[in-house]
């Protein structure tokens, strides 16, 4: 008897067939092995989406789906919901130019408790909905790099699962066009990072991310170039926007970052304390919104 793995991937091959789809995004953790049961098409284009270290193809090149990948999205190390997953990966994809867009994607996914793809979902990148709001998502290659846009989407989302010391965490990364967002903005503290290195104080830096963690529990805002240096923390945004232009019940933060970001082309990422959902803001807009993963009681 095939395995529930091998049923939901000749069904997401199928459907992205029969839609004429332009990519399948499969999310690889849930899977056993990377071989498939059968040849695999060329077309749709084939992209991996894994939170693991980039999985070794198989050893027979017709059924490795490694070998067949087009490219290996890497997801935050931390506990996703299924739409989560996807709204990371198509945002990823789409600033990374691996999607171009409007284009149709077929999504497998499985959730962060087992080992089971278990859903299938067809999204149309050219269209907005609950799944992707398209709008903005691609100016974000032109105000940050990829690699710098996914480190500190990562980051976020890493940070408002873990907290600081078992404690939630609210903060605010704004990313891009650094020189602007200082000349509306003030320091509210002693810049804890003056003096370091700029390879130091990097987002790629893999020894940051602690140092982050144990300044995010002060107030402001952390401002980071466009190539990935933090160049402040502690940082006070002084632009106002209209509130009426947001959904209601969102606190300061998100004023805050929307109307940085509608005055300048930064873009910025708030980790919000109360829920640890993670917005992200572009031209004043949200442009993304991914949801806590519920605990596990």
């Amino acid at each position: 008897m095939e395995s529930q793995n091998t049923l939901m991937l000749k069904a997401a091959f199928s459907i992205a067939a029969k839609t004429g789809a332009d990519a399948v995004l499969l999310h690889a953790d849930p899977l056993e092995d990377f071989n498939y049961a059968e040849r695999i098409p060329k077309k749709p284009e084939l992209i991996l989406l894994t939170r693991k270290k980039r999985p070794e193809a198989g050893e027979d090149d017709k059924t490795s789906l490694v070998s067949h990948a087009k490219a290996v999205i890497t997801l935050p190390r931390s506990a996703l919901t299924r739409i989560a997953i996807i709204k990371i990966a198509a945002t990823l994809a789409l600033s990374q130019e691996l999607l171009k867009p409007g284009a149709r994607v077929v999504f497998a996914v499985g959730g962060p408790e087992g080992n089971a793809i278990d859903l299938i979902q067809s999204v149309d990148t050219s269209r907005e909905s609950e799944i992707i709001t398209g709008r903005g998502i691609m100016k974000i290659s032109e105000a940050v790099q990829p690699e710098i846009f996914q480190s500190v989407l990562n980051l976020a989302i890493e940070l408002a699962d873990k907290g600081r010391e078992g404690k939630p965490i609210g903060t605010i990364f704004v990313v891009g066009d650094h020189e602007k967002v200082l000349q509306l903005s003030k320091q509210m503290i002693m810049n804890p990072f003056k003096g370091y290195d700029e390879e130091e104080r990097n987002v790629l830096h893999p020894g940051l991310k602690e140092t982050i963690r144990e300044f995010s529990a002060m107030d402001g805002a952390f401002v980071i170039a466009d190539d990935g240096t933090v160049l402040s923390a502690g940082r006070y945004l002084g632009a106002a926007i209209d509130e009426s232009q947001l959904p209601r019940g969102l606190g300061s933060r998100h004023i805050a970052a929307a109307g940085i970001t509608s005055l300048t082309s930064a873009v910025a990422f708030v980790i919000s304390e109360s829920s640890g959902d993670v917005r992200i803001f572009k031209d004043g807009q949200i442009i993304m919104h991914i949801e806590k993963a519920p605990t596990k009681k």
